[in-house]
């Protein structure tokens, strides 16, 4: 929703700085378009909606080659081969565990009618590539080792949600530590894959 962001942390006013012809456009745009059409029946039809911004989420139940950094770097550690690092690794992302992401979601659903949204629901801690890659290889063990490949297009260096309309309008907080979240998730994948 906010591509690669010229403000930080991004606050749901945050129109975005989203290249609409690059190789993420698809999953940018995409996001943005529906949020358009669930505004457009809104307006147009009296439809009742709540749209919230979701945030990096991970923890048990991530399909194993879903393309996210959080299983793919488990995934790695865990059949010991090479963590890949795209760029320098200094990009940030902020992570949201799975059953707090949730709590959020109910929260949201649960308010009076009339309040839309949109809402950031994410975790404000934020991390480096670096930094979580660290986490993982800690809590896996093993021998794999960090490989640094050319840092993809339009791929985002921050992201880190402003949740004061979430803690304002939900009484919402993340209360997962992403320590305890990955020990979950390593748990999760370790079963699933027989390691």
């Amino acid at each position: 929703m906010y591509g690669d962001p010229e403000v930080h942390p991004q606050p749901e006013s945050y129109w975005g700085k989203v290249n609409p012809i690059g190789p993420r456009s698809c999953y940018d745009e995409g996001k943005r378009c529906a949020e358009t059409l669930f505004f457009d029946y809104h307006q147009q039809h009296s439809l009742d909606i709540k749209v919230a911004r979701i945030f990096n989420t991970y923890g048990p139940r991530m399909h194993p080659n879903d393309g996210r950094v959080v299983s793919n770097f488990i995934v790695q550690a865990l059949k010991g081969e090479d963590i890949t690092i795209y760029g320098d690794g200094q990009q940030t992302r902020s992570f949201c565990y799975v059953d707090d992401l949730i709590e959020g979601f109910v929260k949201l659903m649960n308010t009076e009618a009339g309040f839309t949204g949109p809402v950031n629901l994410g975790n404000p801690s934020e991390f480096t590539m670096l930094e979580l890659a660290e986490m993982v290889l800690k809590l896996v063990g093993g021998k794999s080792r960090l490989s640094f490949l050319p840092l993809p297009a339009d791929d985002p260096r921050q992201r880190q949600p402003d949740i004061s309309l979430a803690q304002t309008k939900l009484s919402w907080a993340p209360q997962v530590p992403l320590n305890d979240g990955l020990k979950e998730t390593v748990a999760y994948f370790r079963k699933l894959l027989g390691l």
